[in-house]
């Protein structure tokens, strides 16, 4: 599981090295069919994870690849899941909130994850045995990686906070996140916490923000890495349709609405 962890930790690293080389030109966006922004951001950083993970003989599930039937998906013990480009909206916007998702998922589970945010150089990643997760800013993308799993700091959650922090935007909440919210104001103050791309996760991962509800669609590649970072910290992420954790690797990789929480 180590040499997996290395494998995603350079190729989320170098995969932002290559957005960066995008980010400071005058790229051009492309929409999708599902009306999602492309840029060549994310091809070029797809084609770099690629490279990484195809050694490992593990099947990849990434947005940017093409999307192979459950026929031929449904008996993967393992696969990574993966997002070149998590926040390209962001990205276009040039606010610096977007990043690298890779995970690798077992039997439905996240076990490690991988987020790595380009602009601020700042990496998240669950330990090989996903019993925690930690954080580094990087003093250089050349860094070694022994020197990361030396340097990097272990995060935690908050679980008693005067001010329940929700992860949500007061000016694009949808009507289930608005009600949602408006429930736990009725009994508690209340701060809502603003943040783009799978950052939503880390914020609550290492004790910035206390409840993050998704009351949206995404995509399991939005979601398999903070996933993962948030389990090893104890966290919950709970499919609010069966009340159980997210599964990954289904028939159909949208995700249902989903709430993290201690």
């Amino acid at each position: 599981m180590r040499n997996n962890l290395s494998i995603a930790i350079k190729a989320a690293i170098e995969a932002g090295i290559e957005i960066l080389k995008v980010y400071g030109t005058n790229f051009q966006v492309e929409v999708k069919g599902d009306e999602s922004p492309l840029t060549q951001a994310d091809k070029n950083a797809n084609d770099i994870i690629n490279r990484y993970l195809l050694p490992t003989k593990i099947p990849i599930i990434s947005e940017e690849n093409k999307q192979l039937d459950y026929e031929q998906r449904k008996d993967w013990s393992q696969c990574w899941v993966v997002d070149p480009l998590d926040g390209t909206k962001e990205f276009i916007k040039r606010n610096g909130e977007f990043t690298v998702n890779i995970a690798l998922v077992k039997n439905g589970v996240p076990i490690l994850g991988v987020i790595y945010v380009p602009v601020t150089k700042t990496l998240y990643f669950t330990t090989e045995d996903a019993t925690s997760s930690k954080k580094i800013i990087l003093e250089s993308e050349n860094i070694e990686i022994d020197a990361i799993f030396q340097k990097a700091i272990a995060i935690k959650p908050q679980i008693d906070n005067d001010i329940i922090k929700i992860v949500g935007s007061r000016s694009h909440l949808n009507e289930d996140t608005k009600n949602f919210i408006d429930d736990i104001e009725k009994n508690n103050k209340v701060e809502i916490v603003s943040k783009g791309s799978s950052l939503k996760f880390c914020l609550v991962a290492e004790g910035l923000a206390n409840i993050y509800p998704r009351f949206a669609p995404t995509m399991e590649w939005d979601t398999a890495a903070g996933d993962a970072i948030c389990r090893a910290v104890g966290l919950q992420v709970i499919d609010q349709s069966t009340n159980k954790p997210l599964v990954y690797n289904k028939e159909n990789l949208l995700n249902n609405y989903f709430l993290v929480k201690s």
